[in-house]
């Protein structure tokens, strides 16, 4: 990094040498940096979204298991699991 440094230091004549030669350079080195970033990249973005998609999944699961965990807990002490209100269901006697 001291190299560089110092050519900024030392002329105004080898700043442009390098500005312009990075400015020659940089479609060529660019294309080039593309070509390998890209599938880096995509391989990437496509792990993450397997690991999105099985993450999503397990939580559902676990979420369906406690679910039926819980239903099930509630007919074994006799409570009523279907979607009727409190209070508004079927053996409830008129006025």
């Amino acid at each position: 990094m001291a190299f560089v440094e110092d050519l900024f230091k030392g002329s105004t004549v080898a700043g442009l040498a390098v500005g312009l030669g990075a400015v020659l350079l940089a479609p060529t080195v660019m294309t080039a940096v593309g070509r390998v970033v890209r599938p880096a990249l995509k391989a990437a973005i496509k792990g993450g979204m397997v690991l999105y998609r099985e993450t999503v999944a397990e939580i559902g699961e676990v979420a369906g298991d406690l679910f039926a965990e819980a239903r099930a807990e509630l007919e074994h002490n006799g409570h009523d699991t279907s979607a009727t209100p409190a209070g508004h269901g079927a053996g409830r006697s008129g006025h």
